[in-house]
Protein backbone atom coordinates (compact mmCIF):
# COMPACT_ATOMS: atom_id res chain seq x y z
CA UNK A 1 0.00 0.00 0.00
CA UNK A 2 1.41 3.43 -0.80
CA UNK A 3 1.76 5.57 2.26
CA UNK A 4 2.08 9.35 1.70
CA UNK A 5 2.72 11.65 5.97
CA UNK A 6 -0.55 13.23 5.03
CA UNK A 7 -3.31 13.28 3.64
CA UNK A 8 -5.40 16.64 2.79
CA UNK A 9 -9.04 15.72 2.40
CA UNK A 10 -10.08 18.86 0.59
CA UNK A 11 -8.47 21.40 -1.66
CA UNK A 12 -10.60 24.45 -0.39
CA UNK A 13 -8.92 27.69 1.12
CA UNK A 14 -8.07 25.74 4.16
CA UNK A 15 -6.78 22.51 2.29
CA UNK A 16 -5.06 23.90 -0.06
CA UNK A 17 -3.66 26.28 2.70
CA UNK A 18 -2.70 23.65 4.94
CA UNK A 19 -0.80 21.54 2.02
CA UNK A 20 1.48 24.57 1.25
CA UNK A 21 2.52 25.06 4.87
CA UNK A 22 3.38 21.38 4.96
CA UNK A 23 5.35 21.32 1.53
CA UNK A 24 7.28 24.92 3.00
CA UNK A 25 8.02 22.59 5.93
CA UNK A 26 8.92 19.69 3.47
CA UNK A 27 6.77 17.42 4.72
CA UNK A 28 4.70 15.18 2.32
CA UNK A 29 1.36 15.16 1.60
CA UNK A 30 -1.93 14.11 -0.85
CA UNK A 31 -4.55 16.28 -1.39
CA UNK A 32 -8.14 14.54 -2.29
CA UNK A 33 -10.52 16.49 -4.00
CA UNK A 34 -14.16 15.91 -5.10
CA UNK A 35 -15.05 18.51 -7.70
CA UNK A 36 -12.30 19.12 -10.67
CA UNK A 37 -12.00 22.28 -10.78
CA UNK A 38 -12.78 25.17 -7.85
CA UNK A 39 -16.59 26.25 -7.33
CA UNK A 40 -16.88 28.91 -10.37
CA UNK A 41 -19.68 30.93 -7.99
CA UNK A 42 -18.40 33.35 -5.13
CA UNK A 43 -18.53 32.69 -1.45
CA UNK A 44 -16.43 33.91 0.78
CA UNK A 45 -15.59 37.55 0.28
CA UNK A 46 -13.49 38.85 3.29
CA UNK A 47 -10.07 38.09 4.70
CA UNK A 48 -7.96 40.20 7.46
CA UNK A 49 -4.56 41.09 7.79
CA UNK A 50 -3.53 38.51 9.81
CA UNK A 51 -4.72 36.13 7.24
CA UNK A 52 -2.49 38.05 4.59
CA UNK A 53 0.15 38.18 6.42
CA UNK A 54 -0.32 33.98 6.50
CA UNK A 55 -0.85 34.11 3.28
CA UNK A 56 2.37 35.94 2.45
CA UNK A 57 4.47 33.51 4.92
CA UNK A 58 3.43 30.59 2.15
CA UNK A 59 5.05 33.03 -0.39
CA UNK A 60 1.85 34.40 -1.99
CA UNK A 61 1.62 38.18 -0.98
CA UNK A 62 1.80 39.11 -4.63
CA UNK A 63 -0.47 36.98 -6.24
CA UNK A 64 -3.03 37.02 -3.39
CA UNK A 65 -2.86 41.04 -3.62
CA UNK A 66 -3.00 41.06 -7.23
CA UNK A 67 -6.79 39.18 -6.87
CA UNK A 68 -8.08 41.09 -3.70
CA UNK A 69 -8.86 44.80 -2.60
CA UNK A 70 -8.05 46.70 0.75
CA UNK A 71 -11.82 47.25 2.31
CA UNK A 72 -12.19 50.67 4.03
CA UNK A 73 -14.08 49.39 6.58
CA UNK A 74 -18.00 49.24 7.25
CA UNK A 75 -20.41 51.84 8.02
CA UNK A 76 -23.86 51.13 9.93
CA UNK A 77 -26.42 52.65 8.28
CA UNK A 78 -30.53 52.70 8.83
CA UNK A 79 -32.93 51.83 6.24
CA UNK A 80 -32.81 55.36 4.48
CA UNK A 81 -28.75 54.45 4.55
CA UNK A 82 -27.66 57.51 7.02
CA UNK A 83 -24.71 56.63 8.58
CA UNK A 84 -24.94 55.40 11.92
CA UNK A 85 -21.19 54.46 12.77
CA UNK A 86 -18.61 54.43 10.63
CA UNK A 87 -15.76 51.65 11.41
CA UNK A 88 -12.75 52.34 9.95
CA UNK A 89 -10.12 49.55 8.63
CA UNK A 90 -7.10 51.39 8.04
CA UNK A 91 -4.29 50.39 10.42
CA UNK A 92 -2.24 47.66 9.28
CA UNK A 93 -0.49 45.77 12.30
CA UNK A 94 0.77 42.37 10.68
CA UNK A 95 1.95 44.81 7.40
CA UNK A 96 -0.84 44.35 5.42
CA UNK A 97 -4.04 45.91 4.89
CA UNK A 98 -6.36 44.97 7.76
CA UNK A 99 -9.79 44.66 5.24
CA UNK A 100 -9.44 42.89 2.07
CA UNK A 101 -12.12 41.73 -0.38
CA UNK A 102 -11.55 39.22 -2.82
CA UNK A 103 -13.16 36.55 -5.00
CA UNK A 104 -13.67 33.15 -3.46
CA UNK A 105 -12.58 31.63 -7.25
CA UNK A 106 -9.77 33.40 -7.66
CA UNK A 107 -8.26 32.61 -4.76
CA UNK A 108 -8.65 29.07 -4.78
CA UNK A 109 -6.87 29.06 -8.45
CA UNK A 110 -4.05 30.80 -6.99
CA UNK A 111 -3.57 28.14 -4.03
CA UNK A 112 -3.80 25.03 -6.23
CA UNK A 113 -1.27 26.56 -8.46
CA UNK A 114 0.83 27.08 -5.61
CA UNK A 115 0.57 23.81 -5.07
CA UNK A 116 2.58 22.48 -7.95
CA UNK A 117 5.75 24.35 -6.75
CA UNK A 118 5.98 21.57 -4.41
CA UNK A 119 7.43 18.55 -5.16
CA UNK A 120 6.15 16.85 -2.01
CA UNK A 121 2.98 17.67 -2.51
CA UNK A 122 0.45 15.94 -4.86
CA UNK A 123 -3.19 16.85 -5.84
CA UNK A 124 -6.24 14.61 -7.36
CA UNK A 125 -9.00 16.09 -8.24
CA UNK A 126 -11.91 14.10 -9.44
CA UNK A 127 -11.40 11.70 -6.39
CA UNK A 128 -14.11 11.37 -3.60
CA UNK A 129 -13.04 9.74 -0.17
CA UNK A 130 -14.65 6.63 0.66
CA UNK A 131 -13.36 5.55 3.95
CA UNK A 132 -10.77 6.29 6.91
CA UNK A 133 -9.56 4.31 9.49
CA UNK A 134 -7.57 4.43 11.81
CA UNK A 135 -4.60 1.39 12.34
CA UNK A 136 -3.26 1.64 15.60
CA UNK A 137 -2.30 4.85 17.09
CA UNK A 138 -0.15 6.57 14.77
CA UNK A 139 -1.63 5.51 11.20
CA UNK A 140 -4.51 5.70 8.86
CA UNK A 141 -6.07 3.96 5.94
CA UNK A 142 -7.79 6.31 3.74
CA UNK A 143 -9.61 4.70 0.73
CA UNK A 144 -10.80 7.04 -2.12
CA UNK A 145 -12.93 6.61 -5.48
CA UNK A 146 -12.68 8.12 -8.85
CA UNK A 147 -15.97 9.42 -9.98
CA UNK A 148 -15.64 9.04 -13.73
CA UNK A 149 -14.38 5.66 -13.53
CA UNK A 150 -15.48 4.32 -10.27
CA UNK A 151 -11.77 2.88 -9.61
CA UNK A 152 -10.79 2.48 -6.12
CA UNK A 153 -7.40 3.46 -4.70
CA UNK A 154 -6.32 3.17 -0.80
CA UNK A 155 -3.06 4.78 0.74
CA UNK A 156 -2.05 5.02 4.11
CA UNK A 157 -0.78 8.34 6.00
CA UNK A 158 0.76 9.54 9.46
CA UNK A 159 -2.32 11.69 9.62
CA UNK A 160 -5.43 12.76 8.08
CA UNK A 161 -6.60 16.81 7.88
CA UNK A 162 -10.25 16.58 7.25
CA UNK A 163 -10.60 20.22 5.58
CA UNK A 164 -14.11 18.52 3.56
CA UNK A 165 -16.38 21.61 4.70
CA UNK A 166 -19.76 22.39 6.76
CA UNK A 167 -20.91 18.25 5.01
CA UNK A 168 -17.22 16.84 6.75
CA UNK A 169 -17.97 13.00 5.87
CA UNK A 170 -14.20 13.36 8.03
CA UNK A 171 -16.41 14.66 11.24
CA UNK A 172 -18.21 11.20 11.62
CA UNK A 173 -14.95 9.14 11.65
CA UNK A 174 -13.55 11.87 14.57
CA UNK A 175 -17.13 11.30 16.03
CA UNK A 176 -17.71 14.76 16.58
CA UNK A 177 -21.67 16.37 16.93
CA UNK A 178 -21.51 19.87 16.13
CA UNK A 179 -22.90 22.44 19.47
CA UNK A 180 -25.26 24.47 18.07
CA UNK A 181 -25.47 28.28 19.34
CA UNK A 182 -29.08 28.26 18.53
CA UNK A 183 -28.28 31.15 15.95
CA UNK A 184 -30.08 30.63 12.39
CA UNK A 185 -30.92 33.26 9.86
CA UNK A 186 -31.83 32.76 5.97
CA UNK A 187 -30.55 35.35 4.08
CA UNK A 188 -31.20 35.74 -0.10
CA UNK A 189 -27.87 36.35 -0.98
CA UNK A 190 -27.18 37.77 -4.76
CA UNK A 191 -24.11 38.69 -6.67
CA UNK A 192 -24.22 40.99 -9.90
CA UNK A 193 -21.38 42.71 -11.58
CA UNK A 194 -21.60 45.88 -13.54
CA UNK A 195 -19.41 47.37 -16.42
CA UNK A 196 -19.21 50.75 -14.57
CA UNK A 197 -18.65 51.03 -10.71
CA UNK A 198 -21.46 52.00 -9.20
CA UNK A 199 -21.90 55.29 -7.06
CA UNK A 200 -21.66 54.16 -3.62
CA UNK A 201 -19.42 53.88 -0.28
CA UNK A 202 -16.72 51.30 -1.13
CA UNK A 203 -16.72 49.31 2.16
CA UNK A 204 -19.33 47.05 3.80
CA UNK A 205 -22.80 48.59 4.50
CA UNK A 206 -25.01 47.09 7.61
CA UNK A 207 -28.19 48.24 7.39
CA UNK A 208 -29.96 47.92 10.80
CA UNK A 209 -33.06 47.69 9.85
CA UNK A 210 -34.81 44.95 11.93
CA UNK A 211 -37.85 44.91 9.59
CA UNK A 212 -34.99 44.21 6.56
CA UNK A 213 -31.77 44.33 7.78
CA UNK A 214 -29.14 43.99 4.53
CA UNK A 215 -25.83 44.02 3.50
CA UNK A 216 -23.78 45.72 0.59
CA UNK A 217 -20.22 44.93 -0.10
CA UNK A 218 -18.00 46.06 -3.40
CA UNK A 219 -16.29 42.73 -3.81
CA UNK A 220 -13.47 43.78 -6.41
CA UNK A 221 -13.87 46.18 -9.53
CA UNK A 222 -17.28 45.86 -11.22
CA UNK A 223 -18.30 42.87 -8.55
CA UNK A 224 -21.10 43.57 -6.19
CA UNK A 225 -22.90 41.68 -3.16
CA UNK A 226 -26.19 42.39 -1.15
CA UNK A 227 -27.67 40.21 1.22
CA UNK A 228 -31.02 40.81 2.86
CA UNK A 229 -32.84 38.25 5.77
CA UNK A 230 -35.85 37.17 4.72
CA UNK A 231 -38.63 37.75 6.91
CA UNK A 232 -40.52 34.75 8.08
CA UNK A 233 -42.75 33.03 5.51
CA UNK A 234 -40.79 34.45 2.79
CA UNK A 235 -39.21 31.93 -0.04
CA UNK A 236 -35.83 32.44 -2.27
CA UNK A 237 -37.44 31.86 -5.18
CA UNK A 238 -40.38 34.76 -4.38
CA UNK A 239 -37.76 36.95 -5.57
CA UNK A 240 -37.89 37.29 -9.37
CA UNK A 241 -35.70 40.05 -11.21
CA UNK A 242 -38.15 42.26 -10.48
CA UNK A 243 -37.96 41.92 -7.13
CA UNK A 244 -34.73 41.88 -6.42
CA UNK A 245 -33.89 44.63 -7.85
CA UNK A 246 -36.51 46.60 -5.67
CA UNK A 247 -34.17 45.33 -3.06
CA UNK A 248 -31.02 46.80 -4.52
CA UNK A 249 -32.43 49.80 -5.99
CA UNK A 250 -31.02 52.20 -3.08
CA UNK A 251 -27.26 51.43 -3.86
CA UNK A 252 -28.11 52.25 -7.69
CA UNK A 253 -27.82 55.37 -8.21
CA UNK A 254 -27.54 56.89 -11.77
CA UNK A 255 -26.94 53.07 -12.78
CA UNK A 256 -28.13 51.32 -15.92
CA UNK A 257 -30.16 47.99 -14.51
CA UNK A 258 -29.97 46.79 -18.25
CA UNK A 259 -26.23 46.41 -17.74
CA UNK A 260 -26.24 44.55 -14.43
CA UNK A 261 -25.46 41.01 -15.02
CA UNK A 262 -26.65 38.87 -12.07
CA UNK A 263 -23.84 36.36 -11.46
CA UNK A 264 -25.62 34.23 -8.60
CA UNK A 265 -29.03 34.42 -6.54
CA UNK A 266 -29.46 32.12 -3.74
CA UNK A 267 -30.41 31.15 0.16
CA UNK A 268 -27.83 30.79 2.90
CA UNK A 269 -29.02 30.01 6.38
CA UNK A 270 -26.57 31.61 8.62
CA UNK A 271 -25.44 29.30 12.01
CA UNK A 272 -23.35 29.25 14.62
CA UNK A 273 -21.86 25.87 15.33
CA UNK A 274 -18.70 24.30 16.59
CA UNK A 275 -17.86 20.79 16.55
CA UNK A 276 -17.28 19.55 20.26
CA UNK A 277 -14.29 17.79 19.03
CA UNK A 278 -11.46 18.14 16.52
CA UNK A 279 -9.68 15.33 17.03
CA UNK A 280 -9.46 11.76 16.90
CA UNK A 281 -5.87 10.11 17.07
CA UNK A 282 -4.40 11.14 13.95
CA UNK A 283 -7.26 12.51 11.89
CA UNK A 284 -7.89 16.25 12.65
CA UNK A 285 -10.65 18.90 11.66
CA UNK A 286 -10.37 22.00 9.83
CA UNK A 287 -11.94 25.17 8.67
CA UNK A 288 -16.13 24.99 8.53
CA UNK A 289 -15.90 20.73 8.81
CA UNK A 290 -15.32 22.30 12.46
CA UNK A 291 -17.12 25.28 12.64
CA UNK A 292 -19.16 27.54 11.10
CA UNK A 293 -19.41 30.99 11.79
CA UNK A 294 -22.06 33.73 10.93
CA UNK A 295 -20.66 36.23 8.14
CA UNK A 296 -21.02 39.20 10.53
CA UNK A 297 -17.46 40.32 11.41
CA UNK A 298 -16.13 38.64 8.03
CA UNK A 299 -13.75 35.14 9.99
CA UNK A 300 -15.89 32.30 8.15
CA UNK A 301 -12.86 31.77 5.76
CA UNK A 302 -10.40 33.72 8.06
CA UNK A 303 -10.74 31.00 10.97
CA UNK A 304 -9.99 27.92 8.44
CA UNK A 305 -6.89 30.09 8.04
CA UNK A 306 -6.17 29.67 11.08
CA UNK A 307 -6.87 26.38 11.90
CA UNK A 308 -4.02 25.33 9.56
CA UNK A 309 -1.21 27.90 10.39
CA UNK A 310 -2.00 26.47 14.49
CA UNK A 311 -1.95 22.63 13.30
CA UNK A 312 0.46 22.39 10.51
CA UNK A 313 4.02 23.39 11.98
CA UNK A 314 2.42 21.67 15.04
CA UNK A 315 2.60 18.36 12.93
CA UNK A 316 5.99 19.33 10.85
CA UNK A 317 7.85 18.61 14.09
CA UNK A 318 6.18 15.96 15.41
CA UNK A 319 6.12 13.52 12.14
CA UNK A 320 9.69 14.80 11.98
CA UNK A 321 10.97 13.37 15.01
CA UNK A 322 11.09 16.52 16.96
CA UNK A 323 8.54 16.44 18.89
CA UNK A 324 5.75 13.80 20.49
CA UNK A 325 1.97 13.43 20.16
CA UNK A 326 0.90 15.67 23.22
CA UNK A 327 2.24 18.49 20.85
CA UNK A 328 -1.08 17.72 18.58
CA UNK A 329 -3.02 17.76 21.88
CA UNK A 330 -2.71 21.41 21.85
CA UNK A 331 -4.33 22.09 18.34
CA UNK A 332 -8.11 21.66 19.94
CA UNK A 333 -6.84 23.07 23.10
CA UNK A 334 -5.93 26.30 21.39
CA UNK A 335 -7.98 26.75 18.36
CA UNK A 336 -11.45 24.90 19.50
CA UNK A 337 -12.09 27.85 22.38
CA UNK A 338 -10.68 30.75 19.77
CA UNK A 339 -13.53 29.88 17.54
CA UNK A 340 -16.22 29.07 19.91
CA UNK A 341 -15.20 33.08 21.14
CA UNK A 342 -14.72 34.05 17.41
CA UNK A 343 -18.53 32.09 17.17
CA UNK A 344 -20.17 34.26 20.10
CA UNK A 345 -18.80 37.72 19.01
CA UNK A 346 -20.10 37.26 15.39
CA UNK A 347 -23.64 36.14 16.94
CA UNK A 348 -23.67 39.09 19.51
CA UNK A 349 -22.44 41.57 16.73
CA UNK A 350 -25.22 40.03 14.21
CA UNK A 351 -28.21 40.06 16.88
CA UNK A 352 -26.61 43.62 17.73
CA UNK A 353 -27.10 45.34 14.30
CA UNK A 354 -30.28 43.11 12.72
CA UNK A 355 -31.94 41.34 15.90
CA UNK A 356 -35.41 42.24 17.37
CA UNK A 357 -38.37 43.00 16.34
CA UNK A 358 -39.46 46.09 14.14
CA UNK A 359 -40.00 48.53 16.93
CA UNK A 360 -36.82 48.25 18.80
CA UNK A 361 -34.88 49.68 15.20
CA UNK A 362 -34.83 53.23 16.23
CA UNK A 363 -33.45 52.68 20.06
CA UNK A 364 -31.00 50.27 18.89
CA UNK A 365 -30.19 52.59 16.09
CA UNK A 366 -29.82 55.52 18.71
CA UNK A 367 -27.30 52.87 21.10
CA UNK A 368 -25.16 52.15 17.98
CA UNK A 369 -24.77 55.89 17.54
CA UNK A 370 -23.95 56.23 21.43
CA UNK A 371 -21.79 53.54 21.81
CA UNK A 372 -19.57 54.44 18.92
CA UNK A 373 -19.12 58.24 19.95
CA UNK A 374 -17.41 56.68 22.95
CA UNK A 375 -15.44 54.51 21.29
CA UNK A 376 -14.44 56.46 18.80
CA UNK A 377 -14.34 55.64 14.70
CA UNK A 378 -12.38 52.35 15.16
CA UNK A 379 -14.30 49.04 15.90
CA UNK A 380 -12.38 48.57 19.28
CA UNK A 381 -14.89 46.80 20.67
CA UNK A 382 -14.20 43.79 18.67
CA UNK A 383 -10.57 44.13 19.60
CA UNK A 384 -10.94 44.35 23.11
CA UNK A 385 -12.80 41.41 22.60
CA UNK A 386 -10.90 38.96 20.47
CA UNK A 387 -10.03 36.27 22.06
CA UNK A 388 -6.19 34.68 22.86
CA UNK A 389 -4.73 31.78 24.00
CA UNK A 390 -5.24 30.90 27.88
CA UNK A 391 -2.02 30.13 29.20
CA UNK A 392 -0.71 26.01 28.47
CA UNK A 393 2.77 24.83 28.02
CA UNK A 394 3.00 26.12 24.65
CA UNK A 395 1.64 29.64 25.91
CA UNK A 396 3.40 30.43 29.11
CA UNK A 397 1.35 32.43 31.94
CA UNK A 398 2.16 36.27 32.62
CA UNK A 399 3.15 35.83 36.06
CA UNK A 400 2.87 38.32 38.94
CA UNK A 401 4.12 41.40 36.28
CA UNK A 402 0.75 40.36 33.98
CA UNK A 403 3.15 39.92 30.61
CA UNK A 404 0.78 39.64 27.93
CA UNK A 405 0.95 36.19 25.97
CA UNK A 406 -1.48 33.70 23.67
CA UNK A 407 -1.93 36.36 21.40
CA UNK A 408 -0.30 37.04 17.72
CA UNK A 409 2.69 39.09 17.96
CA UNK A 410 1.90 42.19 15.57
CA UNK A 411 4.52 42.61 12.17
CA UNK A 412 6.59 46.07 12.55
CA UNK A 413 9.78 47.31 10.84
CA UNK A 414 12.71 45.99 12.15
CA UNK A 415 15.90 47.32 10.48
CA UNK A 416 13.83 48.93 7.71
CA UNK A 417 12.26 44.97 6.69
CA UNK A 418 8.96 43.20 7.97
CA UNK A 419 9.74 40.91 10.67
CA UNK A 420 8.92 37.87 9.14
CA UNK A 421 11.12 38.97 6.55
CA UNK A 422 13.65 38.85 9.37
CA UNK A 423 12.54 35.74 11.76
CA UNK A 424 11.98 33.59 8.70
CA UNK A 425 9.40 30.78 9.20
CA UNK A 426 10.50 29.49 12.65
CA UNK A 427 10.96 30.00 16.17
CA UNK A 428 11.95 33.38 17.14
CA UNK A 429 13.08 35.80 20.63
CA UNK A 430 13.08 39.55 20.66
CA UNK A 431 14.34 41.44 22.52
CA UNK A 432 15.98 44.60 23.67
CA UNK A 433 18.96 45.41 25.55
CA UNK A 434 22.40 43.21 26.11
CA UNK A 435 21.74 39.56 24.52
CA UNK A 436 21.77 37.39 27.44
CA UNK A 437 20.81 34.21 25.62
CA UNK A 438 24.75 33.48 25.79
CA UNK A 439 25.03 33.18 29.41
CA UNK A 440 22.79 30.18 29.47
CA UNK A 441 24.79 26.68 29.69
CA UNK A 442 25.39 24.89 25.98
CA UNK A 443 23.08 22.00 26.20
CA UNK A 444 20.27 24.88 26.65
CA UNK A 445 21.42 27.05 23.67
CA UNK A 446 21.44 24.12 21.56
CA UNK A 447 18.02 22.83 22.59
CA UNK A 448 16.82 26.56 20.88
CA UNK A 449 19.56 25.93 18.04
CA UNK A 450 18.17 22.55 16.83
CA UNK A 451 14.72 24.49 16.93
CA UNK A 452 16.06 26.72 14.54
CA UNK A 453 15.62 29.84 16.73
CA UNK A 454 16.11 33.32 15.49
CA UNK A 455 17.15 35.97 17.68
CA UNK A 456 16.85 39.12 16.89
CA UNK A 457 17.55 42.29 18.92
CA UNK A 458 16.11 45.47 18.52
CA UNK A 459 17.87 48.85 18.17
CA UNK A 460 16.73 52.62 19.17
CA UNK A 461 15.48 52.53 15.66
CA UNK A 462 12.62 49.88 15.28
CA UNK A 463 9.86 51.96 17.59
CA UNK A 464 7.36 50.51 16.46
CA UNK A 465 8.69 46.91 17.95
CA UNK A 466 9.66 48.70 21.24
CA UNK A 467 6.28 49.55 21.40
CA UNK A 468 4.91 46.47 20.86
CA UNK A 469 7.56 44.95 24.02
CA UNK A 470 6.01 48.10 25.78
CA UNK A 471 2.37 46.84 25.30
CA UNK A 472 3.07 43.49 26.37
CA UNK A 473 4.87 44.77 29.53
CA UNK A 474 8.62 42.61 28.37
CA UNK A 475 11.51 42.93 26.99
CA UNK A 476 12.05 39.87 25.68
CA UNK A 477 8.97 37.45 24.22
CA UNK A 478 9.41 33.95 22.28
CA UNK A 479 7.46 33.59 19.24
CA UNK A 480 6.18 30.21 17.46
CA UNK A 481 6.24 29.70 14.20
CA UNK A 482 2.28 30.76 14.07
CA UNK A 483 3.50 34.49 15.15
CA UNK A 484 1.27 33.67 19.15
CA UNK A 485 3.69 34.62 21.86
CA UNK A 486 4.29 31.97 23.56
CA UNK A 487 6.35 33.63 26.53
CA UNK A 488 6.87 36.89 27.67
CA UNK A 489 9.24 38.68 30.50
CA UNK A 490 12.08 41.08 31.35
CA UNK A 491 14.93 39.20 29.56
CA UNK A 492 15.00 35.78 27.74
CA UNK A 493 14.58 32.83 30.25
CA UNK A 494 15.75 30.11 27.92
CA UNK A 495 15.79 27.47 30.74
CA UNK A 496 12.09 28.24 32.01
CA UNK A 497 10.78 28.39 28.01
CA UNK A 498 12.75 25.34 27.14
CA UNK A 499 10.82 23.40 30.65
CA UNK A 500 7.47 24.33 29.06
CA UNK A 501 8.05 23.54 25.31
CA UNK A 502 9.47 19.57 26.68
CA UNK A 503 5.95 19.43 29.12
CA UNK A 504 4.69 20.51 25.00
CA UNK A 505 6.11 17.08 23.88
CA UNK A 506 9.03 19.32 21.70
CA UNK A 507 12.62 17.69 22.43
CA UNK A 508 14.25 18.96 19.06
CA UNK A 509 17.21 16.55 17.03
CA UNK A 510 19.84 16.79 14.89
CA UNK A 511 20.35 14.51 12.03
CA UNK A 512 23.07 12.63 13.71
CA UNK A 513 20.71 12.29 17.00
CA UNK A 514 17.85 10.78 14.95
CA UNK A 515 20.52 8.53 12.94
Amino acid sequence: MEHVPVVIVGAGPTGASAAIMLGRRGVGALVLERWPNPYPLPRAVHFDDEVFRIFAAMGLADEVRAISRPSPGMRLVDSRQRVLADLRRTREAHGYPQANMFDQPELEAVLRKALDGYESVRFRSGVEVVGISQVGGKRVRVRYREVETGAEHEVSADAVLGCDGANSTTREVVGARMEDFRFEQRWLVVDVSTPRPLDAYDGVQQVCDNDRAATFMPVTPGRYRWEFRLKPGERPEDFDRTAVLGLIRPWLRGADVDQLTFLRQTCYTFRGVVADRWRDGRVFLLGDAAHQTPPFIGQGLCAGIRDAANLTWKLALVLTGAADDRLLDTYEAERRPHARRVVRLAIAVGAAMTGGPARLTGPRNALIRGVTAVLGAEDRLVTALWPRFAPSPLVHDGGRLRKRTGDVFAQPRVAGSRLDDVIGAGWAIVHRGPDRTAAFDAETRAFFDRLGTTVVRLSDADVEALALLDHLRADAVLLRPDRIVAAAGDTPDLRAWQRRLVAAGIAPTTREDQR
